[in-house]
């Protein structure tokens, strides 16, 4: 028998990022952090592929949604970003150039399946006072 119970918004976040790590893996991204928290804010996954450190925001949604995923990341949570890579940086050195992505995803609560996901690379740029380390 199939359980058909909804996932709650705790278990529907952790869910996409699970798909988030599986799918950036298959494509040959090492995972370097998973919620990476600070006081200024936190990023869903760090990870390192090819040239570039890349942190990577996981936006779920459920099946068909009226906004999409990436419409939510405005300017101020990309400047908690963007505050929160800078501090990663300044603690874990590196020549890695930041790259900011979003990653997309659709999913039906009832299946518990990913019906679609966008890999946006490169999805914002870092601008302004953070950007310096």
């Amino acid at each position: 028998m199939q359980n058909t119970q909804k996932m709650n918004n705790i278990d529907f976040g952790a869910f996409g990022e699970k798909f988030a790590v599986k799918y950036l893996k298959k494509k040959k991204y090492k995972i370097l952090e998973k919620n990476y928290k600070t006081k200024v804010g936190e990023i869903d996954i760090i990870a390192k592929g090819r040239d570039f450190l890349v942190f990577v925001e996981v936006k779920s949604r459920s099946f068909d949604p009226l906004v999409t995923g990436s419409y939510a990341v405005d300017q101020k949570k990309r400047l908690h970003i963007f505050k929160t890579a800078s501090l990663y940086m300044k603690q874990n050195k590196t020549t890695l150039q930041p790259r900011f992505d979003i990653l997309e995803l659709e999913i039906d609560r009832n299946k518990k399946k990913v019906i679609s996901y966008n890999h946006y690379e490169n999805a914002f740029i870092w601008e302004g006072d953070y950007a310096r380390f």
